[in-house]
């Protein structure tokens, strides 16, 4: 039996997210099927660095998977993408050893989200981006971050519907940068909890919004509360960037 590792990438904007679900169209069910498939119906499941929630996007996601096949890993990449729909793409395949596992030995994640503030909505950034058309100010959202970095429990920050336990994470950088109306915020850490960026987002946008104070972000951590946090920023902003090992 021989372990393959895959970087994929996906426009998540149709799928209700990574993970199989009931009746439900989702990346890992749509890789399955074709894996599936060239296995002449032999069910083969794959294992990912994490999920995504439905509307997110990914474009380093890691997965691996087990088959008793011995394809070069150019012929695995080529069958694949003839076979998996559009908005799903196979950016590399290798054979890796075989106690290998795409999530547990993963030891870090870069996420990014993307904003943008035109007063007029962008029907072709609609599902990759989220349309903020107001002011905002980075200098506060930047103040803000340098709260975040580090070790702490991020308990405020994740979905009340997360079964972690351990709600302790550290994040090593955060940079928000503006290039005309369009703003990134990249986040690299040793890991994420449900939901985590898109509430940082959403709580740093009600930051730079005013709404908030930039010194507000310790006594949200302190609070160890999700309703003390912001709102959760739309899903169709986030992107799984790059996964570490």
């Amino acid at each position: 039996m021989n372990r393959y590792k895959c970087i994929i990438a996906y426009d998540g904007s149709d799928y209700s997210g990574y993970q199989v679900q009931p009746k439900k169209r989702t990346v890992q069910s749509q890789i399955e099927a074709i894996l599936t498939k060239m296995h002449k119906g032999t069910s083969v499941k794959i294992s990912a660095s994490g999920r995504t929630d439905a509307g997110v996007h990914a474009k380093g996601q890691v997965i691996h998977f087990d088959s008793p096949l011995s394809l070069p890993e150019q012929k695995w990449e080529m069958a694949l993408n003839s076979m998996l729909p559009e908005d799903i793409s196979v950016l590399s395949v290798e054979k890796t050893a075989p106690d290998f596992h795409a999530r547990f030995d993963a030891n870090g994640k870069e996420y990014r989200y993307f904003l943008y503030q035109s007063p007029k909505r962008d029907p072709f950034q609609r599902k990759y981006a989220f349309h903020y058309p107001y002011p905002l100010s980075l200098e506060a959202m930047r103040e803000a971050s340098s709260y975040l970095l580090g070790t702490h429990d991020f308990s405020s920050f994740c979905s009340a519907r997360t079964e972690v336990e351990d709600k302790v994470r550290t994040i090593e950088t955060i940079e928000i940068i503006q290039e005309g109306e369009s703003i990134s915020f990249r986040f690299t850490g040793n890991g994420f909890l449900y939901n985590m960026v898109r509430i940082l987002v959403g709580t740093l946008v009600e930051i730079g919004s005013g709404k908030r104070h930039p010194e507000e972000i310790v006594e949200i951590l302190e609070k160890k509360d999700r309703r003390y946090a912001g709102k959760t920023a739309p899903g169709q902003g986030l992107y799984l960037w790059k996964v570490f090992y």
